[in-house]
């Protein structure tokens, strides 16, 4: 830029002068200022700048100005100075007046002009662009002289023919002779010259000798087209056009993602050529070159690209299958088929479709078969018999081979285990290092294995849900990049495979890490079993920074300055809680936790506040009480556990408060268990019984003197002995002495006391002396025997009462026999009749029947 700004100063100052001589214009009226030798000198010369005054004046004084700075003064009509060391290019000299009351006037200047001598043209080659063009020739200028500079280029030919052009440009390096040159004479010869001249001197390149082959440039071919016969993917004809003097061709092709050419050289090709080594279903880029003569003459340019791709093909090679096994029931699991696309060479075309077949190879010989568009598949079967994948890819032209694979399980045969696995990262690479031992028992059987990674969290990063990478037996370290992002744990698992199992041992690893961005955040503190239960979310995936190796819990009491105490715990990616039993009662607690990576600690989360109280809550307290409410209420609801509770409760009751004498005692219910069920009963008076539903007339009784039985003790009859029942009841005959008691009265019984009467006979006169129907001598000492009824008890002797008719029964109130149980509980209160002490009287007993019948 700086060069071309010169340039044009100079051309400027040229012009100007040039207008001035021209003119014949006296621009400096006061003097004159002159340069010698010259105006214009060769690098490193020296000048003698002149100034001097048209008109003779003593008086004033001259003042020289080199770039407007003084380089010389004198007081008079002329000054001079000589200058040396100018730089390459133009210098400016002005010289002025000065007077003592005026400011200084511009007398005159001058412009000195500094270069060099032009240098000899380098390179000169001539060339003519196709058959229509014409001779346009190019060099080397060499230095630039910084003077104004002209180029004469000039061409000679057969029959003294000659072209000449001139370039007066201070930077030309190319000039067109506008001729055009044909192949009409037998290998003409022709030279160009070019020469260049400045002020300082001139200079001629070397002459240049040609003939029309040796300058002649054909144009690039154009109109290229592909064709592939019967369909081929191998086999392309190529065609062009070109012009009527080529005579040699040059083919250069490539896949579009490769980086190479392959080159074919045709001669006499006239446009058209046959390629049979390229690929099925590739994108391949085409261009061409001609040239005039087989050993002269310059290639043209190269064609414009054609890109085009070839036809599909059958796809070769295999799929590369793994799967996942998982057992969703007792009798079902769950199949899971990964497969891996075939690279561009091996697909050979757009894949379609895969081919799947699941095949049980024993028992029933069940197959099944899917087709889809993805790239894995799965599938429930049965878990019993041995099972076989075999997947394939079919694109518009065939399907490839089979890969064949067993399903087995991947982990169920320990002594297969790799041991010792271990992963390290490559941040540089975006990379994990596994490294791992085979196994101790069963090197040999180890046929290859099998690193598979996932994802810890899929939904985070995006990513294939299963990764995985064979490596030979041989090999006991792997490097993993496919799908691998920086900052994400993966689970990784290196599976040993043999012929008859499977083994495999699994770690965590990511190729880089970062201290987690956030704490794991305390969801809830409870109190259980006397200790603080701690329950929290983990941290979120995008925040974890590479694999959490633990979780850290901290604590301390709330308002203390000391330090806090922690509990470091595994990180395990399903447990979310933990029991604490390290927290005093009845102090607050502040709670908050932590997480840590291989690269560090992070921030801690949300702090929460507890108090373990160290007793349970009145909530458990008041559902514990309804709970066991709730379960005596429906025990008592059932009337066979009242009564039992009843039995136990009266087994327990002091003797004390027993006031009612025990019938169970009694000799006759010792004699005579009432379990005896074949007793006949009268039932005229059963019937009667039921048959009066109103309340019985009062019964009137004349005191007789009689012996009554007193008993020796205070207390009343005794309860009955435990397990015994009814049937040990008794009153031993040494506990009972007599004394003399009013007779009754001799007054007719009404109906009801009758029956009761009748029925007493029934039950209490069967002495182991006596006999039916004999009844006892009522003068005779009595043993008096109690009976239970739900309104009293009534002595068994009641038979010695003076009889009286029976009421009439009616007939149709017969009643079939039933089936008569004492119980010595009644259906009612219990109450005795009398004090412990007093006399029983029969004015004092009441008896119905009803008990009797149930």
């Amino acid at each position: 830029m700086a060069l071309a700004v010169r340039g044009c100063t100079l051309a400027l100052v040229f012009i100007t002068m040039w207008l001035l001589i021209q003119a014949n214009i006296d621009v400096c009226p006061k003097g004159d200022v002159t340069a010698l030798p010259s105006r214009v000198i060769s690098l490193g010369s020296a000048v003698n700048i002149s100034c001097s005054l048209k008109n003779n004046s003593s008086a004033h004084k001259l003042i020289l100005y080199r770039s407007n700075r003084e380089i010389a003064s004198h007081r008079g009509d002329s000054v001079s100075v000589q200058v040396t060391h100018l730089p390459l290019g133009t210098t400016l000299f002005v010289c002025k007046l000065a007077s003592a009351h005026r400011a200084e006037s511009r007398v005159c200047g001058v412009v000195v002009s500094v270069g060099v001598v032009p240098e000899q043209p380098q390179n000169l080659s001539c060339e003519q662009k196709g058959e229509h063009g014409t001779v346009a020739c190019t060099w080397s200028r060499g230095r630039d002289t910084h003077l104004y500079t002209e180029y004469t280029l000039q061409l000679n030919g057969p029959k003294n023919l000659t072209w000449q052009k001139q370039c007066r440009e201070n930077y030309c390096e190319w000039l067109d002779l506008g001729v055009n040159l044909t192949p009409e004479l037998p290998e003409p010869t022709f030279t160009a010259k070019v020469t260049v001249t400045n002020s300082l001197g001139n200079s001629s390149s070397r002459l240049s000798t040609f003939t029309f082959s040796d300058i002649v440039r054909p144009l690039p071919p154009w109109d290229i087209r592909t064709n592939f016969p019967s369909a081929s993917s191998s086999r392309c004809t190529l065609q062009w056009k070109d012009e009527d003097w080529v005579l040699l061709n040059r083919l250069r092709y490539r896949p579009y993602s490769s980086k190479f050419w392959t080159m074919v050289n045709v001669t006499n090709a006239r446009g058209k050529h046959d390629l049979l080594d390229l690929k099925p279903f590739t994108e391949y880029e085409f261009q061409i070159s001609s040239k005039l003569h087989l050993y002269k003459g310059s290639w043209s340019g190269w064609s414009e690209s054609l890109r085009i791709q070839t036809p599909e093909a059958e796809p070769t090679g295999t799929l590369e299958v793994w799967y996942m096994k998982q057992h969703i029931s007792h009798n079902r699991q769950q199949i899971s088929v990964f497969w891996k696309n075939l690279s561009v060479s091996e697909a050979r075309g757009q894949i379609l479709y895969y081919q799947v077949t699941l095949q049980e190879v024993t028992g029933k010989k069940i197959t099944l078969q899917n087709i889809t568009d993805h790239t894995s598949w799965t599938c429930v079967i049965p878990r019993t018999g041995t099972w076989t994948v075999a997947v394939s890819a079919a694109n518009s032209r065939g399907s490839s081979l089979p890969t064949h694979i067993k399903i087995m399980d991947l982990c169920n045969t320990g002594s297969l285990a790799p041991r010792e696995v271990s992963v390290n990262s490559e941040e540089t690479q975006r990379a994990i290092v596994v490294a791992w031992q085979p196994p101790k028992k069963a090197t040999s059987a180890v046929q290859e294995y099998v690193l598979e990674w996932k994802s810890l969290h899929p939904e985070a990063s995006m990513q294939p849900p299963l990764n995985w990478l064979r490596v030979p037996s041989y090999n006991m370290s792997a490097l993993i990049t496919e799908n691998i992002k920086p900052y994400v744990c993966y689970e990784i698992c290196v599976h040993a495979l043999s012929e008859g199992g499977a083994g495999c041992s699994c770690v965590q690893g990511s190729s880089s890490n970062k201290a987690p961005l956030s704490g794991p955040h305390i969801s809830a503190i409870t109190e259980e079993s006397g200790g603080a239960f701690v329950s929290w979310n983990h941290i979120p995936a995008q925040d974890q920074m590479g694999c959490i190796l633990h979780y850290r819990i901290y604590w301390k009491e709330r308002d203390s300055r000391s330090q806090p105490e922690l509990c470091e715990i595994p990180y395990r990616p399903f447990q979310n809680s933990l029991p604490m039993n390290k927290l005093h009662a009845r102090v607050t607690y502040v709670l908050w936790m932590t997480a840590l990576t291989a690269a560090g600690e992070s921030p801690q989360g949300n702090e929460r506040e507890f108090c373990l109280q160290g007793k349970g809550t009145w909530k458990a307290f008041v559902i514990s009480s309804v709970c066991i409410a709730i379960v005596i209420v429906g025990i008592f609801s059932t009337q066979y556990f009242r009564q039992k509770v009843f039995v136990l409760l009266s087994a327990l009751r002091p003797q004390w408060s027993r006031g009612i004498p025990d019938p169970a005692n009694s000799t006759w219910a010792k004699k005579y268990p009432i379990v005896e069920e074949n007793m006949p009963l009268p039932w005229d008076w059963i019937q009667t019984a039921w048959c009066v539903p109103e309340e019985p007339e009062p019964l009137a009784i004349n005191e007789v003197l009689q012996v009554t039985p007193i008993f020796r003790h205070s207390q009343c009859t005794k309860w009955p002995e435990r397990g015994r029942g009814v049937q040990g009841h008794f009153t031993s005959k040494d506990d009972i002495v007599y004394s003399a008691s009013s007779l009754l009265p001799s007054r007719a019984l009404t109906a009801e006391t009758r029956q009761l009467a009748d029925l007493y006979k029934v039950l209490g006169s069967r002495d182991t002396d006596s006999k039916p129907g004999n009844p006892a001598n009522p003068l005779m000492v009595l043993q008096v025997d109690y009976l239970p009824n739900h309104e009293g008890y009534l002595p068994s002797n009641i038979e010695e009462l003076p009889p009286q008719e029976a009421p009439l029964m009616d007939p149709l109130e017969e009643l079939v026999p039933q089936h008569i149980s004492l119980s010595i509980f009644a259906s009612c209160s219990l109450h005795p009749l009398t004090s412990c002490g007093e006399k029983l009287t029969l004015d004092q007993l009441k008896m119905g029947c009803d008990s009797l019948l149930h």
